[in-house]
Order: C-alpha cells, then sequence, then structure tokens
C-alpha cells in the first residue's frame, strides 16, 4: 500500500483527493493535516464523505511515515510546508508555487501533466500539479507545440466552475452574486498563462507568438470548458488524425466527432477534445472537470505514474449527466 498523507486538508480540492484515495486499492491514508482544523471530524468538513471515511480525524503534524505528501495549500504557502518533509519523501504540490521556479530546497519540480512528459513523471520524486485552466488549455495545443505548428497567435476563452476560487468566501464565488451571472476577470493577465507559455516554448523553440487569454466566471460549481483558435494550414481530417495519434497511448483524453459539454466530464478525470475548422482556423474545445482533471484526479494520476501502477487506477469514474 501506498502510504499518503495530505497537507492542508479542508479545500475543495483536499476533499476530492481524500474522496479519491479512499477508494484507491493501492492507498491509503495516513493523516490529514488542517492546522485551523486540528482535532475535527474530516466529514464535518467534507460532508459527502460522512459514511465513507469513518472518524478520521484532522492532525496538525505529519506524526506518521508516509511515502507520499499532498501539499492541498494556498498559493505561496507550500515553501513552508517543503522545509519540514524529508527529502526520500515524494510530494505533489497542487499549488502553483513550483510550475514556473522547479528548484527549491534540493528538489527539482517536474510539471505534472502527464500527456506532456510522462516518463519524467514516472522518474521524479517532486511534481507541480498543473493549474485547471492550464490543463484544460495545454490538452488542446499540445499536438500541435510537438509538431512545430503553432504559426500565429492563439486565442482562447475559458469559462469554470464557482468551485475554482476555492473555499474561502469572497464577492464573486458567493452564490447571490454568481447565480444568474458570468462575468470576465485577468483578461490576458491571468495567472495560468505563463506555465502555458513555458510547457509551448520548451515543445516548439522559436515560439514567440502572442496568447490572448479571456477567462469568465461561470454560474456552475464545476468543470471547465475552453475554445482555442489559431491559424492552421492543415485540413480538418490532418488535424484529427494528429491529434488522434498523439493522444492514443493517454487514456484519459478522447477526441470527440461530435460537440462536448462540461456535464459530459464532471467528476471524472477525462477531457474531451472537439476540433473544427473555420476558413484558415482551428478551434478546439476542451471541457474537464477542474477539481479533477484539473486538481486532485490529475495528482493520483501522477501519483500513479510515480510509483509504477496503472496510470487510471482509482481514477475509473463515470460522469454525473443528471
Amino acid at each position: 500500500m501506498i502510504e499518503i498523507g495530505i497537507i492542508g486538508g479542508t479545500g475543495y480540492t483536499a476533499g476530492e483527493l481524500i474522496r479519491l484515495i479512499t477508494y484507491h486499492p493501492k492507498a491509503n491514508i495516513k493523516t490529514i493535516l488542517s492546522k485551523s482544523s486540528f482535532g475535527e471530524l474530516v466529514h464535518t468538513t467534507h460532508k459527502d464523505l460522512f459514511g465513507e471515511i469513518g472518524n478520521i480525524r484532522f492532525s496538525s503534524e505529519l506524526e506518521e511515515k508516509v511515502d507520499v505528501i499532498f501539499l492541498c495549500l494556498g498559493h505561496g504557502n507550500s515553501k513552508k510546508e517543503l522545509k519540514k518533509i524529508p527529502n526520500d519523501i515524494k510530494v505533489i504540490d497542487l499549488s502553483q508555487d513550483f510550475r514556473i521556479i522547479s528548484e527549491f530546497n534540493k528538489r527539482n519540480f517536474i510539471y505534472g501533466l502527464p500527456e506532456l512528459q510522462k516518463e519524467l513523471i514516472k522518474k521524479s520524486k517532486s511534481i507541480a500539479n498543473p493549474g485547471c485552466f492550464a490543463t484544460a488549455i495545454l490538452l488542446s495545443i499540445l499536438p500541435l507545440a510537438r509538431n512545430q505548428l503553432i504559426q500565429k497567435s492563439i486565442h482562447i476563452s475559458a469559462i469554470t466552475g464557482s468551485t475554482g476560487s476555492g473555499r474561502t468566501y469572497s464577492d464573486t464565488n458567493h452564490f447571490s452574486w454568481r447565480n444568474n451571472n458570468v462575468s470576465t476577470y485577468k483578461i490576458f493577465n491571468h495567472q495560468h498563462i505563463h506555465e502555458i507559455v513555458k510547457v509551448i516554448s520548451e515543445l516548439q523553440n522559436k515560439f514567440s507568438e502572442k496568447i490572448y487569454f479571456v477567462p469568465y466566471r461561470g454560474n456552475f460549481s464545476r468543470g471547465i470548458i475552453t475554445t482555442m483558435y489559431t491559424y492552421t494550414n492543415l485540413s480538418l481530417e490532418e488535424n484529427k488524425e494528429m491529434y488522434q495519434e498523439y493522444y492514443l497511448d493517454h487514456p484519459f483524453v478522447y477526441i470527440s466527432d461530435f460537440n462536448i459539454d462540461i456535464k459530459q466530464v464532471v467528476n471524472t478525470n477525462k477531457c474531451f477534445l472537439y476540433l473544427i475548422k473555420e476558413r484558415n482556423q482551428l478551434i478546439v474545445v476542451s471541457v474537464l472537470d477542474n477539481l479533477l482533471k484539473g486538481a486532485s484526479g490529475q495528482a493520483v494520476q501522477n501519483m500513479n505514474l510515480m510509483f509504477n501502477i496503472n496510470e487510471d487506477c482509482g481514477l475509473n469514474l463515470k460522469s454525473i449527466r443528471f
């Protein structure tokens, strides 16, 4: 059994991580740390876990030996905890702390997008889990970048559910504000652009085009849909063939011949892609669950790779359609 420690156990991503590992056939949770909720029953915070995990309580310290630690902390806080973790323990960080600057405290973090660098993840002891928007967008772009085919600017619009804002209260994730409402934010300046540019530049060395990204807050709880378009001189069939070939050995990415929607992927670790061509523009629509393939599900996928077990172990989940 892979023995698990979770630091920062009260957020949405931590809740989904606990749920996934509870039913993972080869992993076991040893400790869930939360300094703010120390001593409380975990299911009093994550009410969907009542009746699922018994009477596990939040700890204040990592008291037991574990094989891997998931850091589910707010951005900027992982570095503080990492200083306390022995270098022989594997770490998967779900914040943005190590996605760009990968070296810290004798650790070299690998960007944990399995569809990008699965073999490197298998050999790594430290993983920087990608951002949810970055995952959805990069999966719609990787085949183009790998084949040196991004020739002009990339335009992206994307809408995310309210769980992407976390549990901390703010005006823009309050029900009364979010319900029956849609708004843009961080236009052209969203923090995930940096990791997207970093990945594309590493794949396509001469990439110097602009990325224009417009994110939206949606009036639903979970899921992301992105629409990316950029110039192509290939036919739609040639693009589809390229995408199918690229994702052939990746169990969670599917190319659809029909239009897609968020409900198809909520509660799964899947990402669906739908390709269209209009004039000389390739349009790629992607959908995923921001809390699973965009966060905790992808973290478990990375754990599976790091411990050399089946990539989809514990992640065979069906969508909640209704």
